[in-house]
């Protein structure tokens, strides 16, 4: 679709300035990726801090994108740093997030037990005017077993105590939203995504999540083009049964399945427990490297390994 980029200079997760591109479409439509501001990538694994880092700099692309005079917005979550429900980016757009002192909140998800009141009544009113659509690749919800703290919290650097922490303050956090804005969005499918992100979203821009792998499909038309392909090959990092909560992988391979197309996996890692999640319903997994490749390595040879491993894998398809 034709439209420009643009770059902003932003709040990284840690507070730190980094340049962030969104795009503006002909259309007149932006579109947002959270990570470029508050990504993971962004944070080295040695300096990672799960309970401070903020999505603020996600809330203030969105500002930039309403400066430009956008009224559609779509944002893609995922691949966060962060694991503070969007606190960072309702501030960002002006909402005060107070203790019971009056004080305005540290970043971070690891402050969020201490909030007390919302004030809301600086929050860009040129929200109430925006429709913003929400892409994310899962639908966990926001806490619990299943959440955001428990499920993404280890790759972001959490400790078990820092879970325990992060979870119990997300469901502080959610309490005073549906206490203060009487909305109440913590189980909905994705606001878990993005560490709570998506919940952030709902609840203080009026966004609707949809999930990303159906709108890129249905953008692509994907599911015409099916009627002349004899099989599919998508893929996935690492397989597990994460893959299953409405990550790539499993979008096409329910698309495929409603129209009886083989769909082969390619993988970069494949775990015992993913094998077991998808059963047959795959016409083949393929691990791109098993576990006695050390990950540095793998991830280092990505290209030739992905390459290779692609090549055997149609090679054998054709041979039968």
């Amino acid at each position: 679709m034709p439209g420009r980029a643009v770059t902003e200079t932003v709040l990284d997760p840690l507070g730190r300035p980094v340049e962030a591109t969104y795009a503006i479409l002909d259309t007149g439509e932006a579109v947002i990726e959270m990570a470029q501001a508050s990504g993971l990538l962004l944070v080295d694994a040695a300096e990672r801090d799960v309970l401070s880092a903020s999505t603020y700099g996600t809330g203030q692309l969105i500002r930039k994108a309403l400066d430009m005079g956008c009224h559609t917005i779509c944002i893609g979550i995922g691949g966060s740093a962060t694991n503070d429900a969007g606190a960072g980016m309702a501030q960002a757009l002006g909402a005060r997030l107070l203790d019971e002192d009056g004080n305005e909140l540290p970043p971070g998800g690891g402050a969020l037990g201490q909030l007390a009141k919302l004030d809301c009544s600086d929050l860009d009113p040129r929200l109430a005017d925006t429709e913003i659509l929400v892409m994310c690749d899962v639908n966990n919800p926001l806490c619990g077993p299943e959440g955001a703290s428990y499920v993404y919290g280890p790759q972001k650097g959490a400790t078990p105590d820092m879970i325990l922490l992060l979870d119990d303050n997300l469901r502080h956090f959610a309490d005073v939203v549906e206490k203060e804005l009487n909305i109440s969005a913590r189980d909905i499918p994705g606001a878990g995504a993005a560490g709570g992100l998506g919940m952030g979203l709902v609840c203080f821009t009026g966004a609707r999540l949809v999930r990303g792998i159906d709108a890129i499909l249905d953008l692509a038309s994907f599911d015409e083009k099916l009627a002349d392909i004899d099989v599919v090959l998508t893929g996935e990092g690492k397989l597990d049964p994460q893959s299953m909560r409405g990550k790539v992988i499993f979008g096409v391979l329910e698309r495929c399945e409603k129209q009886n197309v083989p769909v082969i996996a390619i993988c970069g890692r494949v775990t015992d427990p993913g094998r077991q999640a998808f059963g047959k319903r795959f016409h083949a997994i393929v691990a791109v490297a098993d576990e006695s490749v050390p990950l540095e390595l793998a991830m280092k040879n990505a290209r030739a390994m992905l390459t290779g491993a692609t090549e055997r894998t149609i090679r054998r398809l054709y041979a039968q």
